[in-house]
């Protein structure tokens, strides 16, 4: 009986709940967004309902706040691809390894995309210098030692400042359509490691990933020599990963394999079990064979086929597109890339 009279009690508390959440959204958050709105809402009241430490809804609140905010100042350049640029701090300006990363800027400005980096100086200072102001976006992330805003960006307000880590990683990623990496210390191997494993199990978009190094240098070969010998021989890859990255030390040819990845293939995403990939022109009819005839090993079922348009139930931008679905397995993403490779072959 009393937990008949419990259960009712939290009935009857879930409806004025979501009553009184209702009433609020209609006049404070009313919009497209409103359901989703009102379930951060509801999580809030879990959170008191938990009793939750001060001290993590502090951590929340502030994650919150930085995100808001952040979302934000990139959302006027959302249909502006950005390329994400890592490397040391400590590099300084008259250093091979700089002018790499100030001419692959410069490159890719020329060819309309926008930089994102940590807001440092040396390599992201490189990456600011050679875009310029106009196309640069700063990340900064509070230190009590080594970091500060360099003078591109300082007075931006394409500039924000995080005080966690894992709030401004994740747009790092978010917000790019490219990453590259040149040498750096223990942070640009950490963002190089998990975009690649985020991209490897299907957490992140599939985008390019370069390797940069100075003309002539080993930084990034010596690395992918550790690669090969630990990770791909000893089968804890699979060999078409390694397709996930592109190792140069060709500023130029960085910027090539960033622009020719979108030459056809423009953006992909779920729709229920299907992978919906856009592309910027159809694919002719014989084309479509052979990609089907060379990657059948990705496929739960079916086939790959193309539409003229939105599959049905899917949302968002990019109307005019065609579009390829396909049963992914979800799991050969290295094989994925490669399927992405021959369609802007085609």
């Amino acid at each position: 009986m009393a937990q008949e009279q419990n259960h009712e009690h939290t009935a009857d508390y879930r409806v004025r709940r979501g009553q009184a959440i209702e009433t609020f959204v209609e006049a404070f958050a009313a919009g497209p967004d409103s359901d989703l709105l009102a379930q951060m809402l509801v999580t809030i009241t879990r959170l008191a309902r938990d009793q939750v430490d001060r001290g993590d809804l502090k951590l929340l609140t502030n994650a919150l706040k930085e995100l808001r905010y952040a979302f934000k100042v990139f959302a006027p350049y959302r249909h502006v691809r950005k390329v994400s640029i890592f490397g040391s701090s400590r590099t300084p300006p008259d250093h091979p390894e700089y002018l790499q990363a100030d001419a692959f800027a410069r490159l890719m400005r020329e060819r309309n995309w926008m930089v994102i980096t940590g807001a440092g100086d040396g390599i992201m200072g490189a990456g600011h210098v050679g875009a310029g102001a106009e196309a640069s976006f700063g990340v900064a992330i509070r230190l009590p030692f080594e970091q500060k805003t360099n003078e591109i960006i300082a007075e931006d307000p394409k500039l924000v400042h995080f005080r966690y880590f894992f709030t401004r990683k994740l747009l790092f990623l978010k917000e790019a359509s490219a990453i590259a990496l040149f040498p750096g210390g223990f942070g640009t191997q950490d963002e190089g490691f998990e975009a690649l494993t985020l991209i490897q199990t299907g957490k992140a978009e599939l985008v390019p990933i370069v390797l940069v190094d100075a003309p002539g240098g080993t930084y990034w070969s010596r690395w992918r020599d550790y690669v090969v010998s630990d990770l791909l021989q000893r089968g804890m890859i699979s060999p078409e990963d390694m397709d996930l990255f592109l190792l140069t030390d060709d500023p130029r040819e960085a910027a090539d394999h960033i622009t020719r990845f979108y030459r056809r293939y423009h953006s992909a995403r779920y729709v229920d079990d299907r992978l919906v990939v856009r592309i910027n022109e159809p694919l002719p009819t014989a084309a479509l064979t052979r990609l089907n005839e060379r990657f059948t090993d990705i496929l739960d079922s079916g086939q790959i086929e193309q539409l003229p348009g939105p599959l049905d139930g899917e949302e968002g931008h990019w109307p005019e597109k065609a579009r390829l679905t396909l049963h992914f397995n979800r799991k050969d993403v290295g094989r994925l890339r490669q399927l992405i490779d021959a369609l802007n072959a085609e």
